[in-house]
Order: C-alpha cells, then structure tokens, then sequence
C-alpha cells in the first residue's frame, strides 16, 4: 500500500506527461504482480465491491477522530470529499504496515463474512496502521470512489515500455470482464492469452471534434480547408444513444458499452439478431430507442438505463434497435486493418442476410459532392434526432482511442440561453476549496425556476471570480450547497431538450454546459421558461 499511496501521490503532484509516464514505469517495475494487476484494475474502474456502507464508515471514522459530529461535517463542507476529510481528521498512526496492495484488498473483499463488529474492529485497527497518505488511497478504494487523474493512454503507454508489447495490443488486452483476482500479470503479457477471453470487446475508435471550443461550429469552407476533397470522406448521420460493440463468439453473445460494462441483458430485443450472426463476428454501433421507425431521445433510453429489472411496460415504452456503421471481426478474423469503405461492404453483406432489419440497421450514408452541399444536410441534425454528422475517411483503418486525422465528428451548433445562477456547491480533489457547481434559473413570470446544472466552461480565472462573488454573497447555507445573489448571468449551451416530471421547471437538458459568463447581461433580461418550452414546440 506504501507504494501505491506514493504513484497516486506522485501522479497527483505533476502535469507533466513524460514525468507522469516515468512514475508509471517505476511502479511496474518494483511492485509484485499482483499489485500491478490490481493497480490496472483501480486505474480502469473495476473496484472491488463496497463491504461497509458510507453511513457506518462515517460514523465510525468521527469516533476515530474524536471530534463532535457537527465538526466533522463542516470538515467535510470545507474539503469536500469524504475519503480526504477522514484522513486529515484522524490522529497520527502509532503504527505502520507493510501489507501490499493486493493484501489490502483481499481483506476488503473478505468483509463480505464478517458482522458489523468485526468490520468495525477491522477497519479501526487498519486506519490505526496507514498514515494520512495511505490512509486517503485507502478511504478512496474502501468507499469506492477511487477516481485518478490519469488517462488509460499514459498507463498503457508506461506498460508497453516495460513490457516490449505494442500499446494497441495491450489496451485490447484490459478490455472486457475481468478482475485481478481471476487474470494474471502472466497471462496479460503473454502473446498466447491475447484471445483466450471469448467475450473481449476491442478497444473503440472514437472521433475527434472537428469544433474544439464551445464557439460556433466550422462552415463548410473551413471543413474543406481541414480535410481535403469531399470524395476522399463518407459522411453518416451522429447519433445521440449509447455507444456499443456486440459480440457472436462461440454460440455466445455479449453487448459491451463503450464504457466497459457487460450490458448483455440490458438489451434482450438484440438478442434475436445477435443469435443469427455468424460466428466471430463483432459489429460497433450506437443503441437508441425506437418508435415507429425513427429514433426517440436520449432520455427515453435513459428510462431503461441503470434498472436491475426490465418491466414489461419499460420494455413497451422505450424498445431499442442497433444502428450499426462498422464492423470489426468477421468469421473470428481481426479486420480493422482493413479500409473504412472494405469493412463498409462486410457490414453490408452481413445485415442484407438479416431476418430482423428493423433491430439490425446500418448507418446509412449521406449522399454529397461538396462540403457546402453536405453543410445544408446537417441542418436537418435535429430533425433527425441527431448531433450533427461523423466524416470517416474512406480509406481508414479502425483504430485505438482519440485519434486527429480518420474520424472526425462535424456537431451542430449548441442551444443555448441566458440565465441567472442561484446555487453553489464546491467542486471536487483540487478546487475542493473552490464554488465551480452551479444551478442556473430562467424567469416564469417574477420567479427564477432553477432548470440545469453546469460546472464545465469558464476558464480557472473566472471560476476564481465568480467564487469570489459567492463567498461574498451567499444568502443561504443547505449544507454544502449555498444560496446566492441572484446577479451573474451566463449563457448555458446544450445539445437537446425534453419534458421531465422529475424537475420544477418540467424540462431536462442534454449536455448543458456553460458557453460564456453575459457580464454585459442584467438578471432580468435573462430568458424565460416559456422561451426554453418553446425549443420542445409549445
């Protein structure tokens, strides 16, 4: 555990690529096996299961603390995160530990056994042993919110380079369903084991944004400047749904999101189609759900996302299709070596042979011979229920991760209004001491009707301005969250808007985000919720 508290307090310490990757590398090369496997397993978002519940860790960290309750809790307002504020409340460790990493979290999943005392008795002599930097990597593992500020790219990068293997080969390797207790160091590194998990997605091909900034999206003119003759491109259609690889191995199916989760029963109308498929076949497309031939919003797939349990009227109200554009193995063969417009005609052949073309769809391509042509096209985004459009260049090859130059996603401009900021609430590990969580409001005739939340678009500079502000005119305290003045208006940008029974305002956005601080804006010339019902075409 020693060494692990140091990478992560290492990694914290440096923005620094090249130095981040050389504290990577140590930690490969001077840690046994096991930990390496269980660090890349924290570091990818498997943690082990949660033994203890927040609720008792609290009450148990303030007995460690000795301090009253109340103290804890304003601790807590001022740190914002419950793992550190444990930490530096305890007293000084009289005792040390040399338990490795793995040792640690075995005894976290042997809890799994254990009554309420003995957890008790466990974890008080275990926080007796750690210091106060082993102490917070400790907290973050056992209440399972370890989050590191480092991109899978640069430990795949750190492994290669102590392992000799190519980085693609290894990022296909830590995909799919495993943990470190069942997948080995061994069996990661070598050349045999590459396949053996017949589930194993690949890693996803994702597109660059053609737009970097929340500004105005590139004409027609800029596009062509960027990418070259329009002959060299397919253009599909962007759609807003999940993103996802499904898999026909050995007689098995598996549908993995892009965000590594085995989402197998999530889908049970793909599985018809999926059973059909040959054999080593692994197509990658976008879920959504469907309605009368045309795709719904987002938020009506949101309403099946996340349920242990699909229900009959789930099912009825939100049923989903695949809208395939690639395919990536064909007949247990690795194809993404070959052209966009090769895998393109595979894809074709595969869902001509289908008996269910209403769940089995392909992306369609958008037929153009200019930019300008195609730029009045993705006009019609929204219609569509789309975002805009991918540009895949003809001759690309499918590849690992964010890549510039193959793939490139053209969205339309955000929406976007004006409105007043109300609530604030601290932000999270380095500006946990600063207000950077927002609510914002539109007026329904003299009120403010909170409506979205942001916390992404202003520049450090202004997020120290408007904490300035806040800290001076707060007018309420609920807990963490502080009522302010109703003065700073800011213009929020977002990507779609539905009807919502779960807010006051009967609205919910998709992606809001904020666009720019209006300091040439009173409040009340802010917009309106009847102009926001306007978009839903009230």
């Amino acid at each position: 555990m020693k060494a692990f508290a140091q990478l992560f307090l290492s990694l914290d310490e440096t923005n620094k690529t090249n130095e981040k990757v050389k504290v990577l590398k140590n930690y490969f090369e001077t840690v046994p096996d096991t930990d390496k496997m269980h660090m890349l397993a924290l570091f990818t978002g498997r943690r082990p299961k949660r033994q203890i519940n927040s609720t008792l860790i609290r009450t148990w960290a303030i007995e460690a603390s000795n301090i009253p309750a109340w103290l804890f809790e304003e601790s807590y307002h001022v740190v914002g995160d419950l793992a550190e504020t444990m930490s530096l409340l305890m007293p000084a460790n009289e005792k040390s530990s040399s338990k490795t990493l793995t040792e640690w979290i075995a005894e976290i999943n042997n809890l799994a056994d254990k009554n309420e005392e003995q957890k008790k008795h466990w974890l008080m002599e275990s926080w007796a042993m750690l210091d106060s930097q082993e102490r917070f990597v400790f907290n973050k593992i056992l209440t399972g919110s370890f989050r590191i500020g480092v991109s899978q790219n640069l430990v795949i990068k750190a492994l290669a380079d102590v392992t000799g293997i190519e980085p693609p080969v290894l990022t296909h390797r830590i995909m799919g369903k495993w943990m470190p207790e069942d997948y080995t160091y061994e069996q990661l590194i070598q050349e045999q084991t590459a396949n053996d998990d017949i589930s194993r997605p690949y890693p996803f091909f994702l597109a660059y944004p053609i737009q970097e900034t929340s500004e105005k999206q590139k004409s027609a003119e800029e596009v062509q400047q960027a990418l070259g003759a329009a002959s060299e491109w397919q253009a599909e259609w962007k759609w807003d749904g999940i993103r996802a690889q499904m898999i026909k191995r050995d007689g098995q199916i598996f549908i993995w999101s892009r965000g590594e989760d085995l989402a197998t029963e999530k889908f049970p109308e793909l599985h018809p189609f999926l059973n059909e498929l040959p054999d080593g076949t692994v197509l990658d497309g976008e879920i959504l759900s469907f309605s009368n031939g045309k795709p719904m919003p987002f938020n009506v797939l949101q309403t099946r996302i996340g349920r242990k349990n699909l229900s009959k009227k789930i099912l009825a109200e939100s049923p989903v299709a695949t809208i395939v554009y690639d395919c990536l193995e064909f007949k247990g063969e690795d194809i993404r070596y070959k052209s966009q417009s090769e895998r393109r005609a595979v894809l074709e052949q595969l869902q001509s042979n289908t008996s269910f073309p209403n769940i089995f769809r392909i992306s369609s391509l958008i037929d153009f011979k200019t930019w300008d042509e195609l730029a009045q096209t993705r006009e019609q985004s929204r219609a569509m229920i789309a975002e805009g459009i991918m540009l895949k260049r003809k001759s690309a090859t499918y590849q690992v991760g964010r890549r510039r130059g193959d793939w490139w996603k053209w969205k339309i401009d955000p929406l976007s209004v004006d409105a007043v900021m109300i609530y604030a609430q601290k932000g999270h590990g380095r500006r946990a001491d600063l207000y950077t969580d927002y609510t914002f409001a539109v007026w329904d005739g003299d009120k403010l009707v909170p409506f979205a939340k942001a916390y992404s678009g202003l520049t450090d500079q202004e997020i120290n301005k408007v904490d300035y502000f806040i800290k001076r005119n707060t007018l309420e305290k609920f807990g963490p969250v502080r009522t302010v003045k109703p003065e700073l208006v800011f213009e929020i940008g977002f990507e779609g808007i539905n009807k919502s029974t779960r807010h006051k305002s009967g609205i919910a956005l998709r992606f809001p985000r904020i666009l720019r601080w209006r300091h040439d804006k009173p409040m009340e010339e802010a917009d309106t919720l009847e102009s926001l019902k306007a978009l839903l075409g009230e």
